[in-house]
């Protein structure tokens, strides 16, 4: 069990734990000179004989070293709140209980301390201010014990009550991956370079690799301690201390603050989306994008607010936002921050990460509000991801769920109606229905092109991407063809997609031009006309002639040799024919050979001779060619 401690400054924190374990708190030569807690103490003892180690953390009491106390409240299971009996419940008390409402710490003992100070009726003061300051919140019911640290009053019944609680405290799960928020870093001569925090979540062993700070950097754990004393391994909950090895690996690289957790958790993120509780005690309202101290672990950043489904939140109010950090942060789903205002004078309030991989786009839309609520209410993934899969037409990305949710993918039970789909930069996850919409909606969209374009065969995979318009990224609208031509819902013609009985017409005028241009094509098949002699002949515009003998090319009745000058589909058999024979009479193909032939010009030769490259019936070697034996046009029985 962990118990860390709260209350005002001054008010016997220190002197209770060391009344407890015998061990003094304060150790730095500023904490004894000054004689207040500056930074955080960890002390280490049993609570009985025999009784396993509990790990003590004093915080301290100042305010100008809240962020300090906040650094250690993470992770704790029982939180002591110390109230001086002669000072009774000061601004530090409130503020310190606040924060650990805020944490959801889920347990608490109330100490009144300095009771050899004070009078019996003093006392009953002190508790009934006590009561009143608890009874709003979720530690109404909270054990008492009054206490002094000077005549040891009290202590051996608070001693009881530790007990009792660590008895009751579960051992947590060590599911999901191993994450620890750094709170100390320093050199341990002989070993090296040793952290230490509280285990969040997971279990890490002697010999793991780990990642290391906002960078990531892979680390080595040569060796461990759990709650004080040395281990193989250590649990979820448990203090933590780490000696660390890596490449380059230096003290100076590490701050509290810092993560060291499982490679494959690895995601910071300047973007949270987060469901905020406003403290009762503001003065004022909760603007939007208001500048805030973000603690989160033993993180603290700046960043700002952006409510999203209000435009200011009033006191003791709840609202969903986003949080904008200046650096990032690391975070899963169900972490608890606090907010502090710009100044880091006073606590603003807090709130419990939903997801750190919040959108730019579409943040406030009923869609995502929709995915926040329910994040809010989630009690599993699985309970969550209909929804989330609901309102995200572009399907989920399991690795960020994994992070999301610290959950990894061989531990999820999918829903029946729930698909992974493989695309080339990695799966996607889609409801059934919603895989089904996108594939109806592409239909849909390929049936209204060839409406709009009956002289066309079809789109390219990018202008249907174009043309369509779903929410789809590129790998994902390729998987979902891929589907929809296995299954034959469409086909590939070539480079053009269209619907199984789709069929090319021409208009009656382009059908009418095409019965004029054909025969002065056939005149002279290897050596046609050009655009403009065409449209000379025929008297109709260049643009007009060279669009349809562009349309007959799409469909094959015609092919594209040089700009403006078109080949009949037979003229181009025919040159085809003459170039294979000529390779069967020596192997190869030359240009002169093939000029001799054909007698045309040398230019016009290598013209054509280009072509048949393009289209794959010669290759090209230096000065030669050769026919490729698989090409359709080198078989043309095939």
């Amino acid at each position: 069990m962990i118990v860390g401690t709260a209350g005002h400054i001054d008010h016997g924190k220190t002197s209770l734990l060391q009344a407890l374990t015998g061990q003094a708190g304060d150790k730095r030569r500023e904490e004894r000179e000054r004689g207040i807690t500056i930074d955080l103490g960890y002390l280490y003892a049993p609570l009985a004989a025999g009784a396993a180690l509990t790990g003590f953390i004093d915080v301290p009491g100042h305010e100008r070293f809240i962020h300090n106390m906040l650094a250690g409240a993470q992770g704790i299971d029982l939180v002591m709140l110390v109230v001086a009996a002669d000072d009774g419940v000061m601004p530090q008390t409130r503020e310190h209980l606040a924060i650990v409402e805020l944490l959801g710490i889920p347990r608490m003992l109330v100490a009144i301390s300095k009771c050899d100070r004070v009078e019996p009726a003093r006392r009953l003061q002190v508790r009934t201010e006590i009561q009143a300051l608890l009874a709003p919140g979720p530690y109404a019911e909270a054990p008492r014990v009054e206490i002094s640290s000077i005549t040891g009053e009290g202590i051996e019944t608070l001693r009881q009550a530790l007990l009792q609680t660590q008895d009751e405290v579960r051992r947590r799960s060590d599911e999901g991956g191993f994450r620890l928020a750094i709170d100390r870093a320093f050199n341990v001569a002989g070993s090296g370079i040793v952290v230490t925090g509280t285990a969040l979540s997971g279990h890490v062993g002697s010999g793991d690799v780990l990642a290391l700070g906002p960078t990531g950097k892979t680390v080595r754990v040569r060796g461990l301690h759990a709650q004080n004393q040395p281990g193989s391994e250590a649990f979820a909950g448990q203090r933590v201390a780490l000696n660390l090895s890596a490449e380059r690996l230096a003290l100076e690289q590490i701050h509290r603050g810092h993560w060291v957790q499982a490679e494959w958790l690895h995601a910071p993120s300047r973007r949270l989306d987060i469901e905020l509780r406003l403290l009762p005690s503001e003065t004022r309202h909760f603007e939007h994008f208001s500048p805030v101290h973000i603690h989160l672990g033993t993180q603290d950043v700046l960043g700002r607010v952006a409510l999203l489904d209000t435009t200011q939140v009033a006191p003791g109010g709840r609202a969903f936002a986003q949080l904008l950090t200046q650096v990032p942060l690391q975070a899963v789903h169900g972490d608890r921050l606090v907010l502090r205002d710009q100044s880091a004078r006073r606590t603003l309030g807090g709130g419990r990460v939903l997801d750190p991989f919040a959108p730019t786009r579409q943040r406030r839309s009923p869609e995502r509000l929709a995915q926040l609520q329910a994040l809010a209410q989630a009690q599993s993934l699985e309970a969550v991801l209909p929804t989330l899969l609901a309102a995200a037409a572009g399907g989920l990305d399991p690795q960020r769920l994994e992070r999301q949710f610290n959950r990894p993918r061989d531990t999820w039970n999918l829903p029946a109606d729930v698909s992974v789909i493989a695309t080339r930069q990695g799966a996607l996850l889609f409801s059934d229905t919603g895989w089904q919409a996108q594939k109806d909606s592409l239909l849909a969209q390929l049936a209204r092109f060839h409406v709009l374009e009956p002289d066309q065969l079809g789109p390219d995979r990018d202008r249907l991407r174009r043309f369509a318009a779903l929410p789809l990224e590129r790998p994902a609208f390729t998987s979902l063809l891929d589907a929809l031509l296995d299954d034959a819902a469409l086909v590939a013609s070539g480079p053009w997609l269209h619907l199984p009985d789709h069929q090319v017409r021409l208009s009656e005028d382009d059908e009418g031009l095409w019965r004029q241009l054909r025969p002065l094509m056939e005149q002279s098949p290897v050596d046609p006309p050009w655009v403009r002699s065409l449209a000379a002949s025929t008297g109709q515009d260049e643009a007009v002639v060279r669009l349809l003998l562009r349309k007959l090319a799409r469909l094959g009745q015609v092919y594209q040799v040089v700009h403006d000058r078109f080949y009949t589909e037979a003229a181009v058999l025919q040159l085809a024919a003459m170039l294979v024979q000529l390779a069967a009479d020596s192997t190869e193909v030359r240009v002169i050979a093939f000029r001799d032939r054909l007698g045309l010009g040398r230019k016009r030769c290598i013209q054509l001779l280009e072509f048949f490259d393009r289209i794959g019936l010669t290759r090209r070697v230096g000065n030669l060619r050769f026919i490729r034996t698989d090409s359709a046009l080198a078989n043309p029985r095939t």
